[in-house]
């Protein structure tokens, strides 16, 4: 070594002081001091110039400044005069439109689903029925982290009357074993209950008032009881706009008798009675749907996608490609179309239903009835995450403004959830949002120009996670 060079010890003590034994505790505090020197790594995100749309319905806030630091939102604001905070990483988002992350409030949700919500911009789910057992553990693990999805909420196991439509509900045929249910439910941790077509209004009052002992949520899948009535009764929500039909008409006794016979047959009265009836009393109905407060859930999508099965296009949406193989031979629409017993005679008068279905929705949200999006998949044809932006073009189809229908599928959802930090972009909610890059008020399909998703906080890229499937 050069005589006139520094051993590396004396950079930090001089030599004279320095003892062969001490060598490596001072070369350890050394390189701590260093250490101490560099600034702490980045712990937040700013997405800086986009247009913001923060689900409350208001004006949208152009040149937007968001800073999002562990999963929250730190603040809103504008590009003017924003000064980037110590540890933030700064996202050039010029040209583009921020919504919150989309809710599906109705879905079926499957492991093979999880990406796809994400992919297309479904941050937070609404599981309304699955095997009790597996839907709950399947939560658990995407809620902990475990594995990659939207936020899940689910009610298990739906409750229907006996004989039971489905072999994974909870039957039951008294009051008393639907207050038996209701307790299975709350021990195994469901979020809420769901009621079927065959619970009627004895077993419904039961599960009413066992869930309010919990302080749980009941929402409906009716039947045999109109939708005033159970609305009136204290549900929180009405999925697929059933009992409507049952509120409107005079005489809904031949409605009630299909669903006490079967299941389709139930379904197929309940769709085709919605083109012979008055306008007048569907006003009327949601008149007084909205004065309950009830949410409704129409699932446009299921309406139209099922009034559709004989039209070969239908089969040949692009959407279709995002689902598995193994996922659309078990959906089998022949077989399900064969055990419906539906004709071509039937699928037109789903069709002429669908008008009507258009204008109670617009009607009851006039009214000030509240909306929330919500699809139904991942039962057949319906794509999850993909089947979210069709349920927005059919709601603004039906009459509902792109502003307002954003809503139905932002914060409708989370206010039906329950989850106040949801649903909404603003400081303290969580950092789930979409960036897109056309404007969806322009045209509500601009939702499909998905730049990127953050999901928890984290910016996620579409086509990585695409990439995976």
């Amino acid at each position: 070594m050069d005589r006139g060079a520094r051993s590396p010890s004396s950079i930090f003590f001089p030599s004279s002081l320095m003892r062969i034994s001490s060598f490596p505790a001072a070369l350890a505090l050394g390189l701590g001091l260093l250490v101490g020197c560099r600034q702490p790594p980045p712990n937040g995100v700013a997405l800086v110039g986009a247009t913001l749309i923060d689900g409350t319905g208001g004006p949208a806030l152009v040149d937007a400044a968001i800073v999002v630091r562990e999963g929250r939102i730190e603040s809103v604001g504008t590009r003017a005069g924003f000064e980037l905070p110590a540890r933030t990483t700064e996202v050039d988002v010029r040209g583009r439109w921020i919504i919150p992350g989309l809710v599906d409030a109705h879905a079926h949700v499957a492991e093979w689903a999880l990406p796809r919500y994400l992919a297309w911009g479904v941050t937070t789910v609404r599981d309304v029925h699955g095997d009790l057992d597996s839907i709950l553990a399947l939560r658990g693990r995407v809620n902990d982290g475990a594995v990659p999805g939207p936020r899940i909420y689910s009610a298990g196991a739906m409750i229907d009357g006996l004989p039971a439509t489905y072999s994974d509900a909870l039957g039951a045929n008294r009051a008393s074993d639907a207050r038996k249910a209701v307790d299975r439910l709350v021990n195994a941790g469901a979020d809420y209950i769901k009621i079927y077509t065959r619970v009627d209004r004895v077993m419904l009052s039961a599960i009413l008032d066992e869930a309010r002992a919990f302080n749980l949520k009941v929402i409906a899948h009716l039947g045999l009881t109109d939708a005033v009535t159970a609305a009136r009764a204290g549900v929180s929500s009405i999925e697929h706009l059933t009992g409507v039909p049952e509120a409107a008409l005079p005489d809904p006794s031949s409605l009630v008798a299909a669903h006490y016979r079967s299941f389709f047959g139930g379904w197929t009265a309940f769709e085709q009675s919605w083109a012979g009836l008055d306008s007048a009393a569907l006003t009327r109905v949601a008149r007084e749907l909205a004065g309950t407060k009830v949410t409704m859930v129409p699932t446009l999508v299921l309406h139209e996608t099922f009034s559709r099965l004989d039209d070969s296009t239908v089969v040949a949406d692009a959407g279709l490609k995002a689902v598995p193989e193994m996922e659309r031979r078990r959906w089998n629409v022949p077989d399900m179309i064969a055990r419906a017993g539906w004709s071509a005679a039937d699928f037109a008068a789903f069709r002429r239903s669908r008008p009507m279905q258009d204008f109670f929705v617009r009607t009851f949200h006039a009214a000030g009835g509240r909306i929330a999006a919500g699809t139904d998949a991942s039962n057949q044809l319906l794509v999850p995450g993909y089947s979210q932006h069709r349920e927005l073009e059919l709601l603004v189809g039906a009459g509902i403004s792109p502003l307002n229908a954003l809503v139905a599928a932002t914060r409708s959802g989370a206010l039906l959830l329950g989850v106040d930090s949801l649903g909404l972009l603003a400081p303290g909610k969580v950092a789930d949002l979409v960036v897109l890059t056309r404007n969806p008020l322009n045209n509500i399909r601009n939702t499909l120009a998905i730049d990127r998703v953050m999901s928890r906080g984290q910016l996620l890229s579409p086509d990585s996670i695409r990439a995976s499937w």
